[in-house]
């Protein structure tokens, strides 16, 4: 299990809220810290994804399920 310091719970959103939420909470941590995501938005690891492409920040783990989706992303 990978340690975080912040959980956005964006369940029940769909983009781009979720990828919202994220770039709020990577502003509210130091670099080198991890925030853990929860999605229900199909289309968020696309969204996500290239952001952190463009970003530098990088995704340490995907656990997808038919439901969900859990992000853990270590900020830049």
């Amino acid at each position: 299990m990978i340690e975080y310091n912040l959980e956005v719970d964006a369940s029940g959103l769909l983009c781009p809220l979720p990828l919202l939420r994220l770039k709020k909470a990577l502003a509210e941590i130091a670099s080198g810290e991890v925030v853990k995501m929860i999605a229900t938005d199909p289309a968020a690891h696309l969204d996500i994804g290239v952001y952190s492409e463009q970003t530098g920040h990088q995704i340490l783990e995907l656990k997808k399920s038919s439901q969900m989706q859990i992000f853990y992303i270590k900020k830049k």
